[in-house]
């Protein structure tokens, strides 16, 4: 790929890091009690969620530097009760991700992501494609849970739209585990944000119960 791929490739990962740091900052405003509450996330409370999250932070950021191949690095680690520990591994594990993007270096460096597929690599904007909707729709999940606000930027909502509107809606979908839900269907005048959120399997309306 030439500059224009390199400009894509740059723009990226600056939206992504733009995602991970507005859901570090959703995570970082937990209160004790707070990991058993339900989650957006059919089956998954925020322990749950939080478990996921920073696992796949950990499985990028290997994936970046050549080593996503490797299982252990997706492994989803336990998640204890110690709040202030639980906001620090997933601050740490946003931080790694963070910095092994940014050591990407062409736009087609091949990223190994055992939990999509076993059979071929993904280019690097791809992936990093992968990891941005990861983020934009669970920075989402968190602040739903905790009662909060999430109001992503114009920009950040452009580049994740295309990405929602590219992920496969099959029988994925429904498998134990998986981070999306069926589609649902998209009310007419929706903003992106709804949009997005419908098209993965989000209810935008969903609510829970006050903290």
């Amino acid at each position: 790929m030439g500059a224009a791929g390199h400009a894509d490739l740059d723009l990226l990962r600056r939206l992504d890091a733009r995602a991970v740091r507005s859901s570090v900052a959703l995570v970082e405003r937990l209160d004790a009690g707070d990991l058993g509450r339900p989650t957006p996330c059919a089956g998954w409370d925020l322990a749950a969620l939080l478990g996921h999250l920073t696992a796949q932070h950990r499985g990028f950021a290997a994936a970046a530097l050549g080593h996503g191949q490797e299982l252990a690095h997706w492994a989803v680690r336990p998640v204890g009760g110690d709040v202030p520990a639980v906001v620090a591994d997933h601050r740490a594990a946003a931080d790694e991700v963070i910095a092994a993007f940014t050591a990407v270096d062409a736009p087609d460096r091949p990223f190994a992501l055992p939990e999509f597929t076993t059979e071929r690599t993904v280019p690097a904007i791809q992936a990093i494609g992968f990891h941005l909707i990861d983020y934009v729709v669970h920075a989402w999940d968190l602040a739903r849970t905790l009662g909060l606000s999430y109001d992503p930027d114009p920009e950040l909502l452009d580049a994740a739209l295309p990405i929602a509107l590219a992920v496969p809606d099959g029988a994925a979908r429904r498998a134990p585990g998986s981070s999306f839900r069926p589609g649902l269907p998209v009310a007419e005048g929706a903003g992106s944000l709804d949009r997005i959120l419908a098209m993965l399997g989000r209810a935008p309306d969903w609510r829970a119960p006050a903290r």
